[in-house]
């Protein structure tokens, strides 16, 4: 039985639970009546079953969404109007309609509490504002040679996947280890196909080549299932069997063969040894522990996979000053891994309420069994208390520079005559050489600091790429931008306060002719020119109508706006040189129709590379093994092309 269909705002689609939709009183609650009474006329039609409510204000935006065992006695709750918090007091008086959602066990309700959450981003919530992806370790296994990746996002390719990683930088460590240990290649498959001599991984003892056969694929699928072995934990059986393998080979005399088994050694013992925290008897395991204080609560979470420490990240939840610290860390378990496994343990600071229940819904989520569970002594109590430490002092420089935040941005409220202290800050620059690979980007900041996760880049190609026209490309890339602005005012998204540009008065010019042209209003946009010679802390400002002016050189809000353009400037180059490293490595066999794999490295090993294919007659073409005479006929039009 699917959810019927109901009236009112949109649902999310959440969790694959049989769920039923049940309306409201048939008419609207009348606009003079208060919430609790709006409420009660709702408890007269609900059943005695788990489920969901959703509390909507009077403009229709979500005001919170919350699960229940008893939809009817949770409600009813509400509408007594007593006992209540005064953050959920005004919760209720500002509640004008709701919606509910029937499941067949609370375990279904919570699951689809937390997507909804996360979905809808209700005010009275308590919200995981960073929820990106998390970096992963692919053993891809869809080539005869399986390669070694980096990877963040949906696990559609076919492999083993190791993760999550706390960051980046602990995936490149892990990496890093896993070339000089199992000799793993992590190059692309097109650029494995071409190859016709080792690269220079082989050169460094990185990788074992079996591009260009210098491994056997028997001994190449022995390397993987090593590093297979290593990533699920089984370290100390791979070491034994190498240095067994190892004093066989001294022995026998073959001292390169032995010293390579010792350098794969050291690479394993570097990475299960110089980890910080790495308690023994944890295999797998999330740690989390939340600190509070001055109202805001920072959430620290280890992760433990293999045996191994793959690092820490901390979290600062979006909730009302009121919320205590068990509600936070139920509801942050709950969103955390709506879209990520959950591990086989969760160690927890704290005890929550209905631990079991939100452990029940974290293993039918898994289809595996996960334990949630608070340590009252030994190493994982020790854990636990490393691990709110690191929360503690996550939130004490969070609160500090909170903060020196604030005091910079009401220096910029002053400095631009804003009418408010500013909550979001877009800055826009471009990167290109000579219109080629040209790049246009955008970072946000606010009272938060930079906010990443809003940062886009926009790719810029035919006129908007013109040669050396940095005011056409400004132009068409904030041409772009006010037109989604323009749908997003509507959508109720959050606006800019101010819009600086990396530029001068020519710049700002083109640009104020997009706003026009486009009728965008009440945002105050500037422009930021380098001093001359490009000399820092001598930059002029520029806004619409007025003459330009300079700040102070030792002026924090001079400083403050310089971090701002860099942090846009090294965005852009950033974009741009991987824009143009991947052009660079791009094969032009790529994009010929029919070309595979096997075709590929036929022509490149015929020829010697795709320039030499490019430029070849029909009937050299034709001579090639494997490739037909229709084929060599596209190969060779697609190229005159």
């Amino acid at each position: 039985m699917g959810p019927e269909e109901t009236s009112g705002p949109e649902t999310p689609t959440g969790p694959q639970t049989p769920t039923v939709a049940i309306d409201g009183p048939s008419a609207p609650p009348a606009q003079s009546r208060s919430g609790p009474q709006i409420i009660a006329d709702y408890v007269k039609h609900l059943p005695s079953k788990p489920g969901v409510y959703r509390m909507f204000a009077e403009d229709g935006t979500v005001l919170y969404v919350g699960k229940a065992r008893n939809l009817k006695n949770r409600v009813s709750n509400y509408a007594n109007g007593r006992g209540h918090s005064n953050r959920i007091a005004l919760m209720i008086s500002l509640t004008r309609t709701m919606e509910f959602v029937v499941t067949e066990t609370e375990t279904e309700a919570l699951l689809l509490e937390a997507n909804l959450i996360k979905r809808l981003k209700p005010r009275y919530n308590v919200l995981l504002r960073d929820d990106k992806s998390f970096p992963y370790i692919l053993i891809r296994r869809d080539h005869a040679a399986p390669q070694l990746l980096k990877h963040r996002g949906a696990h559609k390719a076919k492999g083993d996947y190791f993760g999550p990683f706390a960051s980046v930088g602990a995936v490149n460590q892990t990496l890093n280890t896993l070339q000089k240990a199992f000799l793993v290649r992590t190059c692309s498959d097109s650029v494995y196909e071409g190859r016709t001599r080792p690269c220079m991984l082989h050169q460094i003892k990185r990788c074992a080549a079996p591009c260009v056969d210098l491994i056997a694929p028997d001994a190449y699928a022995e390397l993987v299932s090593q590093a297979t072995d290593f990533l699920r934990g089984k370290s100390n059986a791979l070491r034994e069997s190498l240095q067994g393998r190892m004093a066989e080979a001294s022995d026998a005399m073959d001292f390169e063969s032995a010293a390579r088994l010792r350098d794969r050694i050291r690479a394993i013992a570097a990475v299960t040894t110089d980890q910080g925290i790495n308690p023994e008897g944890v295999e797998e395991a999330d740690v989390i522990a939340v600190a509070q204080d001055g109202g805001r609560s920072c959430v620290q979470v280890f992760f433990f996979r293999a045996g191994q420490n793959w690092g820490n990240q901390s979290f600062f939840p979006r909730h009302d000053s009121e919320v205590e610290t068990p509600e936070v860390l139920a509801a942050f378990i709950a969103q955390f891994y709506d879209n990520k496994p959950p591990p086989a343990l969760i160690l927890m600071s704290h005890d929550v309420e209905d631990a079991d229940l939100l452990g029940e819904a974290l293993s039918l989520k898994a289809d595996r069994k996960v334990t949630l569970h608070r340590p009252s002594r030994g190493e994982k109590r020790k854990l636990v208390e490393r691990t709110a430490a690191n929360a503690r002092e996550a939130l004490a420089r969070k609160l500090s520079e909170s903060a020196s935040q604030a005091h910079l941005l009401k220096g910029v409220q002053r400095v631009f005559n804003l009418e408010t202290l500013p909550q979001r800050i877009e800055v826009y620059d471009n990167s290109h050489i000579q219109g080629t690979n040209a790049l246009g980007a955008m970072i946000v900041a606010g009272p938060e600091g930079f906010e990443k996760n809003h940062y886009r880049r926009f790719n810029m190609t035919g006129a908007d790429a013109a040669t050396d026209d940095d005011f056409a490309m400004m132009a068409a890339m904030l041409r772009r931008r006010f037109s989604r602005l323009l749908k997003e005012r509507e959508d109720g998204a959050p606006v800019p306060d101010l819009i600086l540009i990396d530029g001068g008065a020519g710049q700002l010019s083109r640009v104020m002719g997009v706003v026009e042209e486009l009728g965008i209003t009440g945002i105050c946009i500037a422009a930021i020119a380098k001093g001359p010679e490009r000399d820092a802390g001598r930059e002029a400002f520029y806004l619409p109508g007025k003459p330009p002016f300079k700040l102070p050189q030792k002026d924090p809000v001079l400083y403050y706006l310089q971090r701002l353009r860099d942090e846009a400037h090294r965005f852009a180059i950033g974009g741009h040189r991987a824009k143009r490293k991947k052009q660079m490595a791009d094969n032009p066999l790529d994009d010929v129709p029919g070309i595979g794999p096997s075709r590929k490295k036929a022509l490149l090993a015929h020829f010697g590379s795709a320039k030499s294919v490019r430029n070849a007659a029909l009937a050299d073409l034709e001579a090639v093994d494997g490739v037909s005479k229709a084929m060599a006929k596209t190969i060779h039009d697609w190229f005159q092309r």
